[in-house]
């Protein structure tokens, strides 16, 4: 037997070959039924908090592992098992409803909280006594017997119409069709995976392998255009009453709850604290960021004009292909020969590797057969610390039809000491060969989820097990790693080209130099995309198109999209509702929290593991404003983000 597997538990036992429609639905509702139990044993009225609070405790990790049916949704190659899961995601979904709306459930908390000696329970229980009763006023389990009725119909609107957006978006892959001198530009690896059909012509879809090097290396402008309208077409129509629908939902449940608006509701539980501070913050990085964005968007203009005298604006499309060749003309980068030195296979394993030696983790692969995956392309290992099995990973990271199409890590399990081992997914769209670098940041940046997933997996509580921080902080651990992608000594032990060479340091440098240009521009586009996510939810507009165009205009330097309608596509509009703010509140952490690490030695293991062990493995055990400060030993601030902005 594997000795590490004795004083952990075994990983979760996925059927492979077998019948997944059978394993799917059976085991969302054994432990749909076992959070019925536990729950049931909450409801005897017990006095005793601890075991009440055990018992609930058991009943939220049943409630999490029925939830995660929703991975299967996005990455099951059958569509009948993901409509299957999406099926059984809606019965979930209406038992938490359920559950947050029992009004005999609420009251074994309440009498625990006001009648019982809570003097045996530590910090985190009661913690999590404290929250459970947050989230039973949220849910509104103290209004009329009407009002907690539409609570319950709005709740399951909600669930399908979620579905029905990522589903339009996962389902839509979009194409263009076009001559092959058409292609000018682009690397000969992708040429040739791009041969001409019966008809003479090369397809080129939305999904990003093909996306994201034609729009970076595509010198054909209305090619990018047409490209660009695809892509920001995708779900158009049907998304666009999907999400009219949802909107109103949320606003019709914000209300009924007693809150001003939806960012009102959302932003409660978060950092920012309320609904105003998000239209504040996104104000506020918007003009920190616009002088040197007009700056920028000056440069890609002029070097526009050297192709097209007369141009006088830089579309969206025009972006990142100008940028591209600003690098290569003055800053000596160029992004054809940069992916000569990142073939997929070698940066996977230079991931686990840099982030191996970093947190002191161990990576051992396990095969298909003994995982039990549902696609031969998926990478399993098991996470060791210190020789024990900590964690298990599942690395699903290239396009298939019927696949979720961006990135984003999925919880398969959250992780309880002596009861189940943590295991997560990742789940991109990268190509198999060459990658761009801004992929390689991209890998780093998601595998932070997937790392902060297992090490906080090591407590008793499911409430804070994973990435249980407020929702406005979780992305600050991921955008930190992403440093590492840009370090010369980091990229030295495994960026290498087919020639064996190691990419040299003076090319990271520059690199490292045109990377400050663009940063004005990404910061009022990312704001232009906060101010559709919290505008769109803090009101009623009748046109989404026309409203976020005129968010465009206001907040970015590129002008809107003639003809495209961008928010049918725009999948954090769901998932994150109206805090896609959460993006640039989270770097403006990760830059402090950056600050501590020693830039020549990037791997300093004083630095790193008390990052791991005051951070990381903590979950949600504290707010996160205390886990910062405990790192760094002290408040975090603007400060560091603001000297990153004005390099």
């Amino acid at each position: 037997m594997d000795p590490r597997t004795e004083t952990q538990p075994a990983p979760i036992d996925l059927p492979g070959g077998g019948d997944w429609l059978a394993w799917v639905s059976q085991r969302c509702q054994d432990q749909l039924d076992e959070a019925r139990r536990q729950a049931g044993l909450v409801k005897a009225g017990s006095s005793d908090a601890p075991v009440v609070l055990v018992a609930w405790n058991k009943a939220e990790t049943a409630i999490a592992n029925a939830e995660a049916v929703s991975l299967w949704a996005e990455v099951h190659p059958d569509a009948e098992v993901r409509d299957r899961a999406d099926d059984l995601s809606q019965q979930v979904q209406k038992y938490v409803t359920e559950l947050g709306l029992d009004r005999d459930l609420y009251a074994v908390f309440d009498r625990l909280a006001t009648e019982s000696d809570l003097s045996g329970l530590d910090a985190d229980a009661r913690r999590v006594l404290e929250h459970t009763l947050r989230d039973f006023r949220r849910a509104g389990v103290d209004r009329d017997e009407a009002t907690r009725d539409r609570l319950r119909e709005l709740s399951e609107q909600g669930v399908k119409l979620s579905q029905d957006f990522g589903r339009n978006i996962r389902d839509d892959v979009r194409s263009i069709r076009i001559s092959p001198e058409r292609l000018a530009g682009l690397p000969d690896d992708y040429r040739a995976a791009h041969e001409p059909g019966d008809d003479g012509l090369v397809t080129i879809t939305t999904d990003y392998p093909d996306l994201v090097p034609f729009i970076t290396f595509g010198a054909d402008a209305e090619a990018r255009h047409e490209l660009a309208l695809a892509q920001n077409n995708v779900a158009w129509p049907a998304n666009d009453a999907v999400l009219q629908q949802l909107l109103a939902v949320r606003r019709e449940t914000a209300e009924l709850l007693g809150y001003a608006s939806w960012p009102d509701y959302d932003t409660e539980v978060k950092m920012i604290g309320n609904g105003q501070a998000v239209a504040d913050f996104i104000d506020r990085v918007g003009e920190a960021a616009k002088e040197r964005a007009r700056d920028e968007v000056g440069v890609l203009l002029e070097r526009k004009r050297v192709d097209d005298p007369s141009a006088d604006t830089v579309a969206t499309y025009d972006s990142r292909y100008y940028s591209e060749l600003v690098r290569r003309e003055q800053y000596d980068v160029d992004g054809q020969v940069v992916r000569t030195y990142f073939p997929f296979e070698q940066v996977r394993q230079g991931l686990l590797d840099v982030t191996g030696r970093l947190f002191g983790l161990g990576w051992t692969p396990v095969s298909r057969e003994d995982a039990g995956t549902w696609h031969d392309e998926v990478a399993s290992y098991d996470v060791d610390l210190d020789g024990t099995r900590i964690g298990r990973i599942h690395l699903d990271l290239h396009p298939r039809e019927g696949k979720f199409k961006h990135a984003a890590q999925f919880d398969m399990v959250k992780g309880i000491a002596g009861e189940q081992l943590p295991e997560g997914v990742l789940v991109c769209n990268f190509n198999r060969g060459l990658m761009e670098h801004d992929e390689v940041v991209t890998l780093f940046h998601e595998f932070g989820h997937l790392v902060h997933h297992v090490l906080a997996g090591q407590g008793e509580w499911a409430r804070f097990s994973g990435v249980a921080t407020e929702w406005d902080f979780v992305e600050a651990p991921s955008q930190m790693l992403e440093e590492w992608a840009w370090d010369a000594d980091v990229l030295a032990t495994f960026a290498r080209n087919e020639a064996g060479e190691t990419i040299p340091a003076d090319l990271v440098a520059a690199m490292r130099r045109a990377e400050q240009f663009g940063k004005g521009l990404y910061a009022v586009q990312q704001m232009s995309y906060a101010a559709r996510s919290y505008w769109f939810h803090a009101g009623a507009h009748d046109d989404l198109t026309a409203y976020g165009d005129e968010l465009q205009r206001r907040y970015s330097v590129f002008p809107p999209l003639d003809g495209a309608h961008m928010h049918c596509a725009f999948g954090h509009l769901d998932g994150y509702s109206s805090g896609y703010y959460t993006y640039m509140w989270s770097l403006v952490i990760a830059k402090d929290l950056f600050s501590a690490f020693d830039r020549d030695d990037l791997f300093a293991a004083d630095v790193a593991l008390a990052y791991r062990d005051k951070v990381l493995a903590m979950g949600g055990r504290e707010d996160a404003a205390d886990l910062v400060a405990d790192f760094l030993g002290r408040p975090y601030s603007f400060d560091s983000w603001a000297a990153w902005l004005a390099e």
